[in-house]
């Protein structure tokens, strides 16, 4: 089930050492238990692609907004132009003065708040990097205020509670499960934690936090990953980028989630687990590429591949 580059890697492994020190291994899995649990991922990940809001399958748009006005509704002149045959021709108008967006709302346009309580006069607008964001309804349609780490930039973002892809769509396809790309690492942790700044697909970037490196070995040599978390994660966010980014998985990088790690320090990254940014999926998405850091000497034939190489497991 091992890919070639994983056996020529611990075959040079093996032959000339990676340190002096030894390194742990994870602990052992059985071989049904392993697919059985990252064909249970994969459920998982196939059900949060799809589910309306979170899962860029159902996104419809996404709009930046400026400082000052901007009309929203199906008339094709306005600068957010609804999708859906049922979209108000004007359903109001979003005003940004700094980091504050109010949302006016047009007379008989039928919006409303996620618990449909009519929105009948200006509104407040809290984006979804706090506890409680808005949710602005009309019809099937959802929309909300989006920001990113480290920029002062606002989107809207909708997406259509009805999406007719919802059924259809399948994961791309993943590389075999290997074991071997379970690999143990050491959580080198940083005196401060330190931010890095990475381009995103939208032409701006974003900044992010680090408290330290996973510090792993395949190869026959050391490789060290910048893990992002704060102070309430429940797991790293780890982005990288390797050389099958130039042929069969995404070209910009992939992610992961990898466990924080225990007392002793240590953690385990499953490269089966690795999977395709949001931007895969739709053309509405603000997701960041790899800092420049985390790109891997190392081809990583594991976890989920480009998506026009199609088709589920």
């Amino acid at each position: 089930m091992r890919s070639a580059s994983v056996y020529a890697a611990l075959a040079f492994a093996s032959s000339f050492g990676c340190a002096d020190e030894p390194w742990p291994r994870p602990a052992a899995v059985p071989l049904q238990q392993f697919v059985a649990e990252l064909d249970e991922w994969r459920e998982y990940r196939r059900y949060r692609l799809v589910l309306p809001g979170p899962g860029p399958v159902t996104w419809v748009g996404l709009w930046e907004l400026h400082a000052g006005d901007a009309a929203m509704g199906a008339d094709s002149t306005l600068p957010i132009v609804l999708p859906g045959s049922s979209s108000p021709r004007l359903a109001g108008t979003f005003r940004r003065s700094g980091a504050g967006v109010q949302f006016q709302p047009a007379p008989g346009a039928g919006v409303r708040l996620a618990d449909g309580t009519p929105v009948s006069g200006a509104l407040a607008v809290a984006s979804d990097r706090t506890d409680a964001p808005t949710l602005l309804a009309i019809g099937s349609l959802r929309i909300r205020l989006h920001s990113e780490p480290g920029t002062d930039r606002l989107w809207l973002r909708a997406w259509d509670e009805e999406h007719a892809d919802r059924e259809t769509f399948r994961l791309p396809q993943s590389f075999a499960p290997d074991t071997a790309w379970r690999v143990s690492a050491r959580f080198d942790r940083f005196r401060t934690p330190r931010a890095y700044r990475v381009a995103d697909v939208t032409g701006g970037s974003q900044e992010y936090r680090s408290p330290g490196e996973l510090v792993f070995r395949l190869g026959g040599r050391e490789h060290r990953l910048a893990a992002s978390a704060d102070s309430t994660s429940r797991d790293f966010f780890v982005m990288f980028w390797d050389s099958t980014a130039t042929t069969t998985t995404y070209e910009g990088g992939r992610y992961l989630r990898v466990p924080l790690p225990g007392a002793d320090g240590w953690t385990v990254i499953d490269f089966n687990r690795a999977y395709n940014p949001p931007c895969v999926f739709t053309p509405y998405s603000t997701c960041a590429f790899p800092p420049p850091g985390n790109r891997l000497e190392l081809a990583v034939d594991a976890g989920e591949m480009r998506a026009q190489l199609g088709g589920s497991r």
